[in-house]
């Protein structure tokens, strides 16, 4: 039986929404450092890679529903792609929507979770992130990616149960961090690779077929953007 006392929902409440005293610089300092190494370490990159990936497979699933196209499930793969598929109109307002979010989603995230940072409450943030990986994970259509989601999500949620505050804290950040400096490498990585084989089934590439602008000016557009995100976020986490 499901108890109607709406005090029985107060303490976690408080507790999730409850502000913590901004870290000491050096704190956000480290969470930065370890965040670059994620990102700019050859060996480390390649792994810590997937939870950009979650980020914009997630970006575009979530677009296609708020579009009103129907979901039809993500697939992450061990080489760190992915893809979303959903169903509906192929050409459209919507559909040019869901294919431009994506490289967007993790500095737009990053961004969420540095003003949910600067706003004192780091529990919030790792609860926030938790069931953001919870609605990936019920779309997960491969074993590869329902496994990747059981441990991303493991992760946070051991951190926000059983870390000292301090651990949650750092974690906190470097998750910030991470997505805001890291949410730019897949876009020059995309550059890169258009140049060396033009394929032309990036998102990119289909956002060109379907909008008539060139593929380069789409990338351009997520580079301009993905930069502008984390500028902004890096003044929240910095306090500047």
């Amino acid at each position: 039986m499901v108890n109607g006392d709406p005090r029985t929902a107060a303490p976690w409440v408080d507790a999730v929404l409850d502000v913590q005293p901004m870290p000491p610089i050096e704190t956000i300092a480290a969470a930065a450092l370890l965040a670059l190494a994620g990102i700019l370490v050859p060996g480390v990159w390649p792994r810590t890679r997937h939870l950009l990936t979650i980020a914009h497979e997630g970006g575009h699933a979530l677009m296609a529903l708020l579009t009103g196209r129907r979901l039809a499930g993500i697939r992450l793969h061990s080489d760190t792609s992915g893809l979303s598929v959903s169903v509906g109109r192929t050409t459209g307002v919507g559909m040019v929507a869901t294919l431009a979010v994506g490289y967007l989603t993790p500095s737009a995230l990053g961004l969420a979770a540095a003003a949910t940072l600067a706003s004192g409450r780091v529990t919030a943030m790792l609860w926030g992130t938790l069931l953001l990986l919870a609605g990936v994970l019920l779309q997960i259509r491969n074993f590869f990616g329902f496994g990747l989601l059981l441990v991303a999500g493991g992760l946070v949620l051991a951190v926000s149960y059983w870390a000292p505050a301090e651990i949650q804290t750092l974690v906190a950040y470097l998750l910030a961090w991470f997505l805001l400096l890291g949410g730019i490498r897949p876009v020059l990585e995309l550059a890169r690779t258009r140049r060396a084989t033009r394929i032309g089934t990036s998102d990119a590439d289909q956002l060109a077929r379907l909008t008539g602008l060139p593929a380069g000016v789409w990338v351009v557009l997520f580079l301009a953007g993905a930069v502008v995100l984390a500028g902004l976020g890096v003044r929240l986490l910095s306090g500047i």
